[in-house]
């Protein structure tokens, strides 16, 4: 089976991200990207949740800003430790 090119504009700062963290996997750009489309075809889907909502409206993040006004009102301030700190910047 023969190859064709493919040109795709991405941000540079992306790109160099994306380019060093595949070369960690041990792959180059066009094999992540070929291990993509060969995921999207045999599941017949994108493989991975795709979603217009905005994080800001999340239950969990409503939640904690209730929390946090809650104690504003309250003057108690908010504490949390690093490793909430950590969990919630990957969330």
């Amino acid at each position: 089976m023969g190859q064709t090119n493919i040109n795709i504009s991405i941000d540079e700062d992306l790109k160099e991200k994306a380019e060093y963290l595949f070369s960690e996997f041990g792959m180059n750009m066009s094999t992540a990207f070929t291990i993509f489309v060969k995921t999207v075809i045999r599941q017949g889907k994108i493989p991975f949740e795709i979603s217009i909502v905005d994080d800001f409206y999340n239950p969990y993040n409503q939640e904690f800003l209730r929390k946090t006004i809650a104690n504003k009102d309250h003057n108690e301030p908010v504490i949390k430790s690093i490793e909430e700190l950590e969990s919630m910047t990957n969330e």
